[in-house]
């Protein structure tokens, strides 16, 4: 089986429990010659949102909170603009909230102390009022990693440590900074090394997390199999809660739920500096596909080509 070109990472593709790609390839580190491995740790980019969506979940079926509180009870000194966005606004990005380059006064490279990056998002009016569109949005997904934080009472990343990768038995992923742990691939745009977004504060939630390949294609069997939340969670967190402008496509609670290959799915790609990643799973023919690189220059969407093979 062909497989789409790529040069640094990792390719996953299953049927059922059966493994039919499973491709490692190139460095993970040009500068010092280190080879991507299967234990090779990579940024999953926005794939973290779906970590963040079980997060909010798990806190809902705990009864801290439901999806139609308004976010303000949970963030210190909201605008008022703000005042009638929902965490389920939040999740599904109809919010009205702008995604990156909305915030030019947001450095995401660099780190920023929590509140003051939260008055940054506040010092922009919303793009339209709750409920009212669809718009993706990266830092809605930073306020509800904070909100998961103020509700839960600890860091946000030792709460995804805790909670959700330790059940799932996701040993190499973690959220934040990779300062001083192993096996982490770095980001390249071609043969040049790139430095990487701020992941303990500016991208937290929206893009914070770390995986292995083969724990993100663990990850897929929590809407494959029930598997951390409860069904009725599930059932939640994979609706096509509100559609994106894309034909058949809609957003659920940090999944894109709609056609792949011309079957139903639901799936997500990532894009942080130097990485690329996409995950996705097709409930009519079992598929779960992975993908991993760090590797700029990769096209995530080339990958579902492979889906044919199912």
């Amino acid at each position: 089986m062909s497989t789409p070109s790529l040069e640094r990472g990792v390719l996953l593709l299953t049927r059922g429990d059966e493994l039919l790609v499973d491709r490692v390839v190139g460095a993970a580190d040009e500068t010092s010659g280190r080879p991507c491995t299967p234990v090779t740790r990579f940024q999953i980019a926005s794939i973290s949102k779906q970590m963040a969506a079980a997060a909010v979940l798990l806190l809902a079926e705990r009864g801290v909170w439901r999806l139609t509180d308004p976010v303000v009870r949970w963030l210190p000194d909201p605008p008022s603009a703000w005042s009638g966005m929902t965490l389920h606004h939040l999740l599904t990005h109809t919010s009205g909230l702008g995604h990156w380059e909305e915030y030019p006064a947001v450095d995401i490279c660099g780190p920023a102390e929590p509140d003051e990056l939260l008055g940054r998002f506040a010092a922009v009016p919303p793009l339209f009022p709750p409920g009212a569109g669809w718009h993706y949005s990266s830092p809605g997904y930073v306020l509800l990693a904070r909100a998961v934080e103020r509700a839960a009472d600890r860091p946000y990343a030792g709460f995804l440590a805790e909670e959700v990768f330790a059940p799932l038995g996701m040993t190499g992923s973690f959220a934040g900074a990779g300062d001083g742990r192993p096996d982490l691939a770095v980001g390249h745009e071609g043969s040049r090394t790139v430095p990487s977004w701020d992941l303990a504060t500016v991208s937290m939630g929206a893009g914070d997390v770390w995986c292995t390949a083969a724990d993100l294609l663990t990850w897929l069997d929590v809407p494959r199999r029930n598997r951390l939340l409860t069904p009725a969670s599930v059932a939640a967190m994979t609706a096509p809660h509100a559609p994106t402008g894309r034909p058949g496509e809609a957003y659920g609670y940090g999944w894109f739920v709609g056609p792949l290959a011309g079957r139903r799915a639901v799936h997500h790609s990532g894009d942080n500096g130097g990485y690329k990643a996409f995950a996705a799973w097709l409930p009519d023919s079992d598929q779960r596909l992975v993908l991993l690189a760090n590797q700029a220059e990769v096209d995530p969407a080339a990958v579902t080509s492979l889906l044919g093979a199912g």
